[in-house]
């Protein structure tokens, strides 16, 4: 019975998930998955949000759960396939970009904030900013992946970027954004007039014949430069866990396909976890020693989930049993 447990692929998972093949053989997996985002991305814009309307925490909370259900579900599926050390590291993987994502929703915060996005237009930025970040962390991602295979000694300058990457985030906490000081968004400005209303929702428009952008274009350009440089960190942090491409990539893309419910299910009460960046900063930290540590002790990935979940779960309760002073939340 208990050799029934363990699928005969699961024999071969270490071989599959310590990250000596650039890309996969078998191209059929990516060719599914990508197909199941795009129809869940279709029925997302095009049955539920296909009227412009402001997202409310209900709707953002049954989003959330519908795709922390599938990425749970889709966990199952590693496992029958490639084995429980490969659905670890899917869900490390997965837990590791979920938690870094809170960065995320401090960023759309201030960036909404700056060019006063009403509520009813920020799904269709976060949506199409999700689109690119997809693009995106898979470049990234394979990039990353042939380096390491090609290069191991890159791993190191991985591991010691997240340490440093860490220690700054905890000792600077979350700094406040300047899309003014946007390189695409100065570029945008030299090349098409931006317009100061935001023409239905609409990221091109026409005035008196001018073709020009609105102001929904210039936040979606800020959006996708914003996420480049998360993903310069969160995609060596997954890294260190497998250096399967299908494994990291799916994680990813799980993970950031919540992270619009996620922004809109917490984004009132995300100021309010005034840990939050001290629990980031150490998930980092520890992602970066394990990677300098690798070749001299491997941490095991259920001690490295462990881990994560602790760090994170340890910054949410400070932050309740030590909430910021009125003064502070007024601040925000």
């Amino acid at each position: 019975m208990q050799s029934r447990t363990r699928p005969p692929a699961a024999n071969n998972a270490n071989k599959k998930t310590d990250g000596n093949k650039n890309m996969p053989e078998n191209l059929t997996p990516w060719i599914l998955f990508t197909l199941f985002i795009i129809a869940m991305l279709a029925v997302d814009l095009g049955l539920f949000h296909r009227k412009t309307h402001a997202v409310s925490v209900k709707e953002a909370l049954v989003w959330s759960a519908v795709w922390i259900g599938l990425a749970l579900a889709f966990n199952v599926i590693i496992y029958y396939w490639k084995g429980e050390e490969a659905a670890f590291q899917f869900f490390t993987g997965y837990l590791i970009e979920k938690s870094l994502s809170v960065d995320n929703i401090f960023v759309f915060l201030q960036v909404f904030a700056y060019f006063g996005l009403p509520a009813m237009y920020q799904h269709r930025v976060l949506f199409y900013g999700v689109l690119g970040a997809i693009v995106m962390r898979l470049i990234f991602i394979i990039a990353g992946v042939a380096l390491i295979a090609k290069f191991h000694w890159i791993i190191y300058v991985f591991g010691a970027f997240l340490v440093l990457t860490g220690a700054k985030m905890a000792v600077g906490g979350n700094k406040p954004v300047h899309p003014e000081k946007n390189l695409l968004l100065k570029l945008l400005s030299r090349f098409i007039p931006v317009s100061k209303d935001f023409a239905d929702g609409k990221f091109l428009t026409k005035r008196n014949g001018v073709l020009m952008a609105t102001p929904l274009l210039a936040i979606l350009l800020v959006i996708e430069t914003t996420d480049v440089i998360f993903a310069v960190d969160s995609v060596p942090a997954i890294l260190a866990i497998t250096t399967d491409p299908f494994i990291v990539y799916s994680s990813n893309i799980f993970a950031i396909m919540g992270l619009r419910s996620l922004y809109f299910a917490f984004s009132g009460i995300v100021g309010h976890f005034r840990f939050i960046h001290y629990g980031l900063a150490a998930i980092l930290t520890f992602v970066g020693i394990k990677i300098l540590i690798s070749d001299i002790y491997k941490v095991p990935t259920v001690a490295a989930l462990a881990a994560i979940a602790a760090f994170l779960t340890l910054s949410m309760l400070a932050s309740a049993r030590w909430p910021k002073k009125t003064a502070d939340k007024d601040a925000l």
